[in-house]
């Protein structure tokens, strides 16, 4: 309704924070699409890359309390980002180089007299060297990497007819069968978002199923990232990070081993003394991804795991998903991390499930894929 008010009338500038928030994937790209056209300004913040690719003409980029326009969409702004990245570490370490070299020349000859104008000439050069003048970003993404600890073998994950309901017997899915492949990264899709959640709870362990059956290879070690995860960091408010990640090892790691891991996630010097209550939404998700790690799955269970997130944080994990070896089914309003990651669609609902073998942008272009979306729901509808 919101959303509405904002675009009625054409205003002559659009200001919009965080608009795709809640919206399914083809609400999404029909706001690019209205947005796109839009012939007035549109100033817009969000977190959904795909969303930005749409609509932004032009970037603006804050950083070390400065703002910078560029010319171009998201992704070209960020890959630019990164070259130049590159490019001044590698003037960086030029000229640290050539500073060490001029230091240890003024050392050794400083008190030399028939080389001391030559360690003037050196100083003085130093002292034009600015590494301040060259500085990267301040932006700062997170290390994840999913390494399983074994290869899975050929039997993987097999679902029979696996259907759940809402406590006053109201159908969330039915009928869902399914084999997971060797190389499947399976995006599950469904209006409902607590029928997505109840069909990860099943496969985790922590909800029965009201039919059906399912089995994980004896290869499978699973790990599971719930989108409501708060139980996890509700025991002693006192509990600081490298104890709470402590209690997720083999009990033999060592405070540097789990000092190492909170690093990866952004958790440096006398953070990881932060107590896990007080996290924010974003550390509690980095938090989560650390316990995934450790357990090194070769089958991993991720129900939003874009929730909470930065845009750096979601771009190191959708690198992490592309690059992981093991299997995978997840849930995610965001389009890119769909687009990019999964080799498989499943849309689960009341009327059964559609399986597809394509990327998420044809299955939502599909005219046959539509129709059969379509019926998953109709019962529910009636």
């Amino acid at each position: 309704m919101l959303l509405a008010q904002a675009l009625f009338g054409e205003p002559d500038i659009l200001l919009l924070d965080e608009p795709t928030n809640n919206l399914d994937a083809e609400t999404v790209t029909w706001l690019a699409d209205f947005l796109a056209d839009f012939k007035n300004l549109v100033i817009v913040v969000s977190h959904d890359r795909y969303f930005l690719d749409m609509v932004c003409t032009h970037t603006v980029d804050i950083d070390f309390g400065q703002i910078r326009i560029f010319t171009g969409n998201y992704t070209f702004w960020y890959e630019t980002s990164q070259i130049m990245a590159r490019q001044q570490a590698l003037r960086n370490k030029k000229i640290e180089s050539k500073r060490n070299e001029l230091q240890e020349f003024i050392q050794r000859f400083s008190a030399n007299a028939s080389k001391s104008r030559q360690a003037t000439s050196r100083k003085r050069a130093l002292e034009k060297l600015n590494l301040e003048e060259i500085r990267p970003s301040s932006r700062k993404y997170p290390y994840i990497a999913f390494n399983p600890e074994r290869e899975p073998g050929n039997q993987i994950l097999e679902v029979e007819n696996l259907s759940a309901c809402t406590e006053d017997g109201t159908p969330l899915f039915r009928d869902v069968s399914f084999q997971v492949q060797s190389g499947d990264k399976i995006a599950l899709l469904s209006r409902e978002s607590t029928a997505i959640s109840a069909f990860m709870d099943i496969l985790a362990g922590e909800r029965q199923a009201t039919t059906g059956t399912f089995s994980f290879g004896q290869t499978i070690t699973p790990a599971y990232l719930p989108v409501e995860h708060e139980a996890f960091f509700a025991g002693d408010a006192d509990t600081n990070l490298i104890d709470w990640l402590r209690q997720f090892t083999d009990g033999e790691k060592d405070e540097q081993f789990i000092r190492g891991f909170l690093g990866r996630m952004l958790f440096s010097g006398e953070e990881v003394h932060k107590k896990a209550s007080v996290l924010s939404g974003g550390e509690k998700m980095r938090c989560m991804f650390s316990k995934i790690m450790l357990a090194q799955p070769n089958f991993v269970l991720l129900d939003e795991p874009t929730n909470h997130l930065d845009l750096e944080s979601i771009t190191a994990l959708n690198n992490g998903l592309k690059e992981f070896t093991g299997n995978l089914i997840f849930s995610s309003h965001d389009h890119a991390l769909v687009e990019t990651v999964a080799t498989r669609i499943i849309e689960i609902g009341p009327g059964g499930m559609v399986d597809s073998l394509m990327d998420f942008d044809e299955y939502l272009k599909s005219d046959k894929v539509r129709a059969q979306r379509e019926a998953l729901y109709e019962e529910a509808m009636a």
